[in-house]
């Protein structure tokens, strides 16, 4: 009998530091699953060079192999960035932002559409603007599909593609009561607020972080307070609009299931939903948790506890083709700022 031989390539996973590398103002690395960590970019300030600085969301890898993401200041008009970057460090500015119509400071990372062209959103902070929406073409074409009002909301989170090809999403302020909308929006750009949230205790406030369509369509996301004990919420719309909060959070005991959601939810193989919570917990310094389709959550781990490794989650958990979760912790000046893995067999 004749064997065959494998060799097992390694799995990458890639990510930005605001405010290191060589000139401090921020890098993009890669990370091995085991641990391996590599800086494959620097970034230098607006008075030297105009590639950006103070990468914030990330990296989306696109359909062509490459890497692109921004940053919320530095460029041309030192007001930010969008970048391509290959995986072996060779970088291109493909937008410079220049605090006019385009509006200014991305803080998340880009999302590649169906059709190819890559989306994102800014913030605007700098010229009194609620935030945009944009798109950017394979050829370089930068254009703003939508100015966001307050009234349809204000600083929106970076959305998501449905399955019907528009872009569901939030923003943390904005609408009627000023704590945030859902929002659909066309790929020409017109927006329709599905929910405006109204808070304490029957519904969210700020929700955060991209929104997941779940395995029956619809769409599940998080906000950073309200629901119930004003702790922070579970929440599922339907693309029609029909609103449901599921999940309500609570730092006391007997559960302490979390606090104050950040990142939003990561859809599983098993059709349950993965998050985490930046505090909270039996340590008072986060959570990981599972929460079913119709509201059941499940606490996972605690972070600090029992060996405090990594504290204050804050990045969305990345599914890898490995079947594992992978995400990271802030930690805060005393360290606790960590890569992690979470197995689920």
């Amino acid at each position: 009998m004749t064997g065959v031989q494998t060799c097992a390539l390694p799995i990458y996973l890639y990510g930005t530091i605001s405010n290191n590398g060589a000139k401090t103002v921020g890098s993009v690395f890669k990370v091995t699953t085991g641990g391996t960590l590599t800086d494959i970019y620097d970034f230098c300030p607006g008075t030297t060079c105009t590639d950006g600085s103070y990468p914030m969301g990330g990296v989306t890898l696109g359909f062509d192999g490459n890497l692109r993401g921004t940053t919320q200041a530095g460029g041309a008009g030192n007001a930010g960035t969008v970048f391509k970057l290959t995986p072996t460090g060779t970088l291109t500015t493909l937008h410079s932002f220049v605090n006019g119509t385009d509006d200014s400071v991305p803080v998340y990372a880009t999302l590649q559409g169906q059709d190819g062209n890559t989306y994102g959103v800014s913030i605007g902070q700098y010229n009194t603007q609620y935030g945009s929406f944009f798109k950017l073409t394979a050829s370089g074409t930068f254009t703003v599909l939508h100015d966001f009002t307050k009234t349809d909301g204000d600083y929106p989170n970076l959305p998501a593609q449905g399955t019907d090809g528009n872009f569901y999403g939030t923003t943390v302020f904005g609408g009627s009561k000023g704590w945030g909308v859902v929002y659909k929006m066309t790929s020409a750009g017109k927006v329709t607020v599905l929910h405006n949230f109204i808070g304490y205790p029957t519904d969210g406030t700020y929700p955060r972080g991209i929104l997941v369509q779940g395995e029956d369509g619809n769409f599940y996301g998080t906000t950073y307070q309200g629901g119930s004990n004003n702790e922070g919420s579970v929440f599922k719309i339907t693309p029609a609009g029909v609103f449901t909060l599921i999940h309500s959070f609570v730092y006391a005991s007997p559960s302490f299931d979390g606090q104050l959601p950040w990142d939003g939810l990561t859809l599983g193989p098993d059709g349950n939903f993965y998050g985490t919570t930046a505090n909270g917990g039996t340590k008072n310094d986060g959570t990981l948790f599972k929460i079913t389709p119709s509201g059941t959550e499940t606490v996972l781990y605690n972070f600090c506890d029992p060996s405090c490794n990594g504290y204050y989650p804050a990045t969305p958990l990345v599914l890898e083709t490995d079947g594992n979760f992978y995400g990271n912790t802030n930690g805060n000046s005393n360290g606790g700022s960590v890569f992690y893995r979470l197995s689920m067999g």
